[in-house]
């Protein structure tokens, strides 16, 4: 009897002009936050350093988004039989555990800058916020086509739009601070900035420890997966049901299902393929389906 049970989900390789966005787009916000947290650090700016820490999480999520088009593409093996996609989940992780200390770091700061304000040049500030707008919408473009064909793209997207608007608040800072001389508002722009990341950081988080622990993802609703097998006339019941994600794309389900009658193979393959177009219909990707005729068989064994 042949074990060769190798079903590979494999993606295809990342396109080439997706890799160019994505590389583009990485170098460009890396170079960038080396500069703005250089300038920030010797004009003593803690809006522009707070800025530079978060537009490492541009860098951050882009690399987290192209690992995860990457590893959707590389074939399992027999010691891993899901391939590396989990990778991605745990780089969430990861990615949102360093914002959360990130945060602590500049509020800790920026307590410290309000108790006993500090000169802080408004011109600087104002120039390399306004570079940051200009790197963060030209990343974003390189993304804009093709946002809707895959949830990372639309995800960098995003992110890189929202950093655009973040860095035009420390514009906003540096003129405020250019014109009035009031250097007060540098760390409270920073404390809104560190508001923007905790706001994304902790969704983030929460729901990244989610995922590692196997939790039904967000974006999956589990009432109306049970409504798809309550539809079939031809089911008496369905138990066991388990849905996990296998990375931070791909969902799988597991399912006991126990017909009315029993059926033919040609009925029994009909009933399983409706029900697994249905489910992809709901974010569920892989789907496995065990038909059962009569429960007593199992008397004395472990099925859970």
């Amino acid at each position: 009897m042949s074990h060769d049970h190798n079903h590979s989900h494999s993606h295809g390789a990342v396109p080439d002009k997706i890799n160019l966005a994505f590389g583009i787009g990485i170098g460009l916000n890396l170079l960038f936050t080396v500069i703005e947290f250089g300038v920030g650090w010797w004009k003593g700016s803690l809006a522009l350093m707070s800025d530079a820490g978060h537009n490492l999480t541009d860098v951050g999520t882009l690399v987290i988004s192209l690992i995860g088009m990457r590893l959707a593409a590389v074939s399992v093996t027999k010691r891993y039989t899901y391939g590396y996609k989990k990778a991605t989940i745990l780089a969430s992780l990861i990615n949102a555990v360093i914002l959360l200390v990130l945060v602590i770091f500049i509020v800790i700061e920026a307590i410290g800058r309000i108790k006993a304000p500090q000169p802080v040049p408004g011109l600087p500030v104002m120039i390399v916020a306004a570079v940051g707008i200009v790197i963060n919408t030209v990343s974003a473009f390189l993304f804009f086509k093709d946002k809707e064909k895959d949830i990372n793209i639309k995800g960098a997207y995003l992110h890189l739009i929202a950093d655009a608007a973040v860095s035009l608040g420390v514009v906003v800072s540096g003129a405020v601070i250019y014109y009035t001389g009031w250097s007060l508002m540098d760390p409270l722009i920073s404390i809104l900035i560190v508001i923007f990341i905790l706001a994304s950081s902790w969704s983030l988080f929460r729901e990244s420890l989610r995922l590692i622990i196997d939790a039904v993802p967000k974006r999956i609703d589990y009432e109306a997966v049970m409504d798809v097998f309550e539809q079939e006339s031809e089911l008496e019941d369905v138990h066991h049901v388990h849905i996990w994600p296998i990375s931070s794309t791909s969902v799988a389900i597991t399912a006991h299902l126990i017909p009315t009658s029993p059926l033919s193979q040609e009925d029994a393959q009909s009933l399983v393929c409706r029900i697994k177009h249905a489910l992809e219909d709901l974010h569920i990707d892989h789907a496995t389906l065990e038909l059962e005729y009569d429960s007593d068989k199992c008397e004395g064994c472990s099925c859970e």
